[in-house]
């Protein structure tokens, strides 16, 4: 079981102001902890340790950033087990998902020590006509300044060691909103910061409820907010944020085409982890399924053989492929979006045995397009089958959605992988693989209702620095 209480963190320093929030097991439906809620006071003086803690941040030299980093990596080596265990209870992650997460938390901060030392600026030759002879100009990169983050509930650790670790490398202080569901994770990740040698005020870790979070949107000491979650409260955010800069990882119903030259025994491997892996709550989990007709039988069939293998249960247990949702609600949600894609013609392959917040892994096909679970981002174990004709039917059925975070394309054919890249509305494509396939130092995030921005070490970094121009002049003889 997870601790009683778990404190906050402001300004650097625990504190358990009250025990407001609890934290629900999501398999057994039982309070596992309680974590403090912060107010509006602990969250301005949040805000003003941040703001005032910003020189110090910024002047940290890049070896002390990146040792900071460093001794981060080595505590949570240090913690894997209980980090996997805090998961599977807060997030009803299955234990194998959850170790797989702790590896990935570890990656990313070790990748963030790597690019503290290295985020350099340009020279900029200047002299392009007389007017210019004699000028030379040059780039660095300097902190942003203070940040907010809010991170989502499925990737409680990794998500959030997306925005914390280049932020730390960046040199910007932060607030962190964890996600109310699921919050320890980050407390454990503040616990392990405060042991560090960042500056005081450099960090701050508040659950707090929803008004909090728009509390941190609207004050201006906080230069840059990355929010991950919802495109609906995404850009209602944004659309509060006033002069910050802003960063939206939002949702998606990825797709993934599977062409005639495919290795179907390949394919449908990784469909069954990528539709299936984190219980299906990821927003690049393969949603819809794009098959030719020459092979859309045979895979099919295969496909529903190995999906009815996932043991649907427990997420302690090592063989559990599906543990719970984040909520019954949610369960009865999606459940909800199958029935209604059923009723407007739908047939379902195999699934949809609910039990609580657990829905067993689900397969559909010829579900008209119109049906939410088509357009709208499921968040659950469920995927649907349709077939075309055309390569370039497909990449059209892809696009046509509102969203446009990763799209997988299965095929043999290298120019097919080329317009496939050229043509979907996507922030990335993989091809030979499932669009959930994702490694962390690679930029990640999407277009349209997927949001604004990129993730990724190098690329965070960025966006959380400014570029300073240097212009010298030589006076000519």
């Amino acid at each position: 079981m997870l601790n009683e209480c778990y404190p906050l963190y402001i300004g650097n320093r625990p504190e358990t102001p009250n025990a407001d929030l609890p934290v629900i097991d999501k398999y057994s439906g039982e309070t596992a902890a309680r974590v403090p809620l912060a107010d509006a006071a602990m969250i301005d003086r949040a805000i003003d340790l941040a703001d005032r803690s910003a020189p110090a941040m910024a002047a940290l030299k890049p070896y002390e950033r990146q040792k900071i980093l460093y001794d981060c990596v080595a505590a949570f080596e240090s913690r894997r087990e209980t980090l996997a265990l805090a998961l599977c209870i807060e997030a009803g992650k299955p234990i194998n998902d959850a170790k797989g997460e702790v590896t990935r938390l570890i990656d990313t901060f070790r990748v963030a020590a790597e690019e503290a030392v290295r985020i350099g600026g340009d020279t900029i030759p200047l002299e392009i006509s007389a007017r210019t002879a004699g000028y030379r100009g040059m780039t660095q990169r300097v902190p942003l300044g203070p940040c907010v983050f809010i991170s989502p509930f499925n990737f409680p650790l990794n998500l959030v060691a997306h925005k914390v670790a280049p932020a730390i490398a960046a040199g910007c202080p932060f607030v962190l909103k964890p996600a109310s569901a699921t919050p320890v994770g980050a407390l454990i990740i503040g616990d392990v910061l405060s042991k560090t040698d960042l500056p005081a005020g450099a960090f701050s870790i508040l659950p707090c409820p929803r008004d909090g979070a728009d509390q941190l949107i609207r004050d201006d000491r906080l230069k840059l907010l990355s929010f991950t979650g919802s495109d609906t409260v995404g850009w209602r955010l944004k659309a509060q944020a006033g002069k910050k800069k802003v960063v939206l990882e939002l949702g998606g119903n990825a797709a993934c085409i599977v062409d005639e030259t495919a290795d179907l025994d390949d394919a449908v491997e990784r469909l069954a982890v990528g539709a299936f892996y984190q219980s299906g709550q990821s927003c690049i989990s393969v949603q819809r399924i794009l098959i030719h007709e020459k092979v859309y039988d045979t895979l099919k069939k295969r496909l529903v053989a190995r999906v009815k293998t996932l043991k649907t249960g427990d997420p302690r247990n090592p063989e559990t492929f599906i543990g719970p949702l984040i909520s019954e609600k949610d369960a009865r949600r999606l459940q909800a979006w199958i029935v209604a894609a059923v009723d407007a013609g739908g047939r379902v392959l195999c699934g949809n045995a609910r039990d609580g917040a657990l829905l067993s892994a689900t397969l559909l096909e010829n579900v008209p397009p119109d049906q939410a679970i088509c357009t709208e981002e499921a968040f659950g174990p469920v995927a649907v089958l349709s077939r075309f004709s055309r390569f370039e039917d497909a990449l059209d059925q892809v696009n046509a959605g509102r969203y446009g975070l990763q799209a997988g394309v299965f095929t043999r054919d290298l120019y097919r992988a080329q317009r496939a890249w050229d043509r979907l509305e996507v922030g990335g494509v993989i091809v030979g693989d499932v669009p959930s396939w994702r490694v962390d130092h690679m930029p990640y995030g999407g277009i349209k209702d997927s949001g604004i921005g990129r993730e990724g070490l190098r690329y965070a970094i960025e966006d959380m620095t400014e570029i300073r121009l240097l212009v010298i002049r030589t006076p000519q003889q």
